[in-house]
C-alpha cells in the first residue's frame, strides 16, 4: 500500500493567520486538487492530518469544520481525486494533548487505522511542527513553500533529509 499524509492549511488550501473559519474561507491552492488526483491515479491512499485549534479557541464548531472538509472533499473529487480520511486535533496549544503536531498522536492513529508502519511514507507540510511529527514516526518529511513554508524554510532547523518543493503539485511530480 502506498500512503501519503498531507497537512491541510498551507498545503492543500491557502492558509490564514486568522484561521480558516468557514467553507467560504477555504480556497484551494492552484494545482493542489489536481495533484491529489495524480496521487490517486498512482494508487496512493491520501490522508490529511491537521491541527484545528480554532475549535478549542471557539472560532468555529465541529459542524463548521465538517462543512469545510466537505468542500475540500468535493473540490478534490471534481479534479478526479479522493481524500480517504481526515485526522484532526481540535485542541489548543495549551491543552498538552498527544495528537497536536509536533507530537505524533495523529500519525500514530493513521498508522494504526491503516495497519502500517509509516517508515518512508511521504508527509507533506508547511511548518516545522508538521515535519517534526513526521520524523517521530519515521515518515519522509516534505516541506512545501506555500502557506507558512517560506517562513519555515527561512527559520532553518529543518529535520535532516527534508525535501523541499514549491508546492504540492511540484512534490507530487517527483513522487509519481
Amino acid at each position: 500500500m502506498k500512503l501519503i499524509i498531507l497537512d491541510r492549511d498551507g498545503v492543500i488550501n491557502y492558509d490564514s493567520d486568522q484561521f480558516i473559519k468557514s467553507p467560504e474561507e477555504w480556497k484551494p491552492i492552484p494545482g493542489s486538487a489536481e495533484a491529489i488526483a495524480r496521487l490517486c491515479q498512482a494508487d496512493y491512499r491520501v490522508v490529511v492530518a491537521t491541527n484545528q485549534s480554532g475549535i478549542a479557541r471557539g472560532l468555529f464548531d465541529l459542524p463548521t469544520l465538517n462543512a469545510i472538509h466537505d468542500k475540500m472533499h468535493k473540490t478534490v473529487a471534481l479534479a478526479g481525486g479522493r481524500i480517504e480520511a481526515v485526522f484532526f486535533c481540535p485542541h489548543g496549544p495549551e491543552a498538552d494533548c498527544h495528537c497536536r503536531k509536533p507530537r505524533h498522536g495523529m500519525l500514530e492513529e493513521i498508522a494504526s487505522r491503516y495497519n502500517t508502519n509509516l517508515a518512508g511514507v511521504p508527509a507533506v507540510g508547511d511548518s516545522l511542527r508538521d515535519l517534526e511529527a513526521a520524523v517521530k514516526m519515521g515518515a519522509q518529511p516534505i516541506l512545501v513553500r506555500t502557506g507558512k513554508g517560506e517562513r519555515t524554510l527561512a527559520k532553518g532547523g529543518l529535520p535532516e533529509g527534508t525535501q523541499v518543493y514549491a508546492d504540492l503539485a511540484a512534490a507530487v511530480a517527483e513522487l509519481v
